[in-house]
C-alpha cells in the first residue's frame, strides 16, 4: 500500500474504533475510579495498565489512549506520555531520566521556563547545567562529561528562532557516548513539521496547548519516546503524578483532523508578512527559519517539510520607552500574549537587555528593539495595515 500522505493520515488519526464508539471521534470519558467485576479483571488491568487498558483514571481513559495512539503513530514513536501543560511535559521528561550529582546539555535558546527549572530546580539536586550554541554542531562533543545523561534540544529555538542541524547533533552525541538520552521541545514543528525520532531523538516534547489543540482554549503536553526510553518516562512520570483532563485530551485530539490544513496557512500568512517586514526601511532583520538570512536556514530546507506563523523581527534602532509603548499598546489585530500557536495574531516586545537575559550562549545582540509575531489566520492584508500603522506611530 503506498504511503499515506500527512492530510489524510490526521484526518484518520486518533479515530480507533474502540474509542469512538460508532461516533466520528473519541467518547469523552471522565473517570477517576475504574470498576472491575472480577479478581482476574484487576489482575488483568493490573499487568496490562501500561497498554491503553482502564486501571485508574490517572493512567487515562479510553479519550487518553485514543490521544496517545494518535501522537505516537504521527510521531514515530514508541509510546506517549501526558502532562496538564507543555512545561510540565518538559520539567517530568528531563527529571524521568536524570538523577543527583548527573549533568545536562540544555540548548541556550531554549524555552525560558525550560532554563528556569534547570537553573532553580535542578541546582537543588546538585545537577549541572551546561548550555551551548544551538548551532553548536560538532562542538557539542566538546561539553560531554562523563556524568552527562541528557542533552536537551530546541529547533527552531524560542524567540531568536536558531534551527539546530539535527542530525549532525545527534550523530556526535551516539558516537561520543550512546547512553545518553536526547530530547528535543518540537512544539514549533507540532509532530508535523519535523520527526525527531526519524533521527534517533529518544523524546520529542511538546506543547499541545499550540498548534495541536489550535484554538488557544486548552493547556496540554505530551511526550512522545522511543522503545530504549518509554518505559522509564511513563513509569516515572506517573510517579510523579502527572495527568491531564480528558476533556482538553478530546479538543487535542479533534484539532489534530485540522492541523496540516491550518499550518499551511499560517505558513502562507507569516511568509507574506515576513517578506513585507523584510523591505520596510525600520527593519534590520527577519528571524524566520524559511527565509535565507535565518539562522540554520540551510538546516532547516533540509530537514522541516514546512514552517507555520511564529517567528521574529528586530529593528535598526532601539526604541524608546514611549515609542515602545505606541507601538505595542495600539494594535487593532494584534494582540500582546505569552502563549502562540491559535488562530489569533500575537505579537511581544524585547529590549537588547530582555534577550541577554534569556540567551545562555555567546549571543550579542544588536541594539534594535526585537519583536516576536505569531501571525493568525486574519487576512493579511489588515495584519500588514495593522503593522504599518505601528511603525507610523514611531
Amino acid at each position: 500500500m503506498a504511503e499515506i500522505k500527512p492530510e489524510t493520515q490526521l484526518v484518520h488519526i486518533g479515530r480507533n474504533p474502540k474509542y469512538t464508539q460508532k461516533g466520528v471521534n473519541p467518547v469523552i470519558q471522565r473517570a477517576s475510579s475504574i470498576i472491575f467485576d472480577t479478581l482476574e479483571e484487576k489482575r488483568h488491568a493490573t499487568r496490562h495498565r501500561a497498554n491503553s487498558v482502564l486501571f485508574y483514571g490517572r493512567r487515562g481513559t479510553q479519550t487518553h489512549f485514543a490521544f496517545q495512539e494518535a501522537m505516537t503513530e504521527l510521531e514515530s514513536g514508541a509510546g506517549c506520555v501526558l502532562y496538564p501543560s507543555g512545561a510540565a511535559a518538559i520539567t517530568n521528561a528531563i527529571l524521568s531520566f536524570i538523577s543527583a550529582d548527573e549533568h545536562i546539555l540544555v540548548t541556550g535558546s531554549a524555552y525560558d521556563p525550560t532554563q528556569n527549572f534547570c537553573d532553580n530546580i535542578l541546582t537543588k539536586l546538585n545537577i549541572q547545567t551546561t548550555y551551548f550554541d544551538p548551532l553548536i554542531g560538532t562542538g557539542i562533543a566538546d561539553l560531554i562529561q562523563p556524568n552527562t545523561r541528557i542533552v536537551f534540544l530546541e529547533s527552531p529555538g524560542s524567540i531568536t528562532m536558531e534551527v539546530h542541524d539535527l542530525p549532525t547533533i545527534v550523530k556526535t552525541i551516539r558516537a561520543k557516548s550512546p547512553e545518553i538520552v536526547i530530547m528535543i521541545d518540537n512544539t514549533w514543528a507540532a509532530g508535523v513539521l519535523l520527526k525527531p525520532l526519524l533521527f534517533d531523538v529518544d523524546v520529542s516534547i511538546q506543547s499541545a496547548t499550540k498548534y495541536i489543540n489550535g484554538h488557544s482554549d486548552g493547556m496540554l503536553g505530551l511526550a512522545v519516546a522511543n522503545q530504549r526510553c518509554i518505559e522509564t518516562l511513563r513509569e516515572n512520570s506517573y510517579l510523579l503524578g502527572q495527568t491531564a483532563d480528558p476533556d482538553t485530551v478530546y479538543m487535542a485530539n479533534r484539532g489534530l483532523h485540522t492541523l496540516p490544513t491550518r499550518l499551511k496557512q499560517h505558513q502562507i500568512n507569516s511568509l507574506q508578512v515576513a517578506n513585507w517586514l523584510q523591505q520596510r526601511p525600520e527593519v534590520e532583520q527577519v528571524f524566520h527559519p524559511a527565509l535565507e538570512n535565518s539562522p540554520g536556514h540551510e538546516f532547516f530546507i533540509r530537514d522541516f517539510t514546512g514552517a507555520n506563523g511564529l517567528f521574529s523581527f528586530q529593528l535598526k534602532s532601539r526604541l524608546t520607552t514611549e515609542q515602545f509603548t505606541a507601538f505595542l499598546d495600539n494594535f487593532n489585530h494584534f494582540k500582546m500574549g505569552y502563549s502562540w500557536g491559535g488562530f489569533e495574531s500575537l505579537i511581544l516586545g524585547y529590549q537588547k537587555e530582555d534577550l541577554l537575559n534569556m540567551r545562555q550562549y555567546d549571543f550579542s545582540p544588536k541594539e534594535g528593539t526585537f519583536f516576536r509575531v505569531h501571525i493568525g489566520l486574519e487576512h493579511t492584508d489588515d495584519l500588514i495595515h495593522d503593522l504599518q500603522l505601528a511603525f507610523e506611530r514611531i
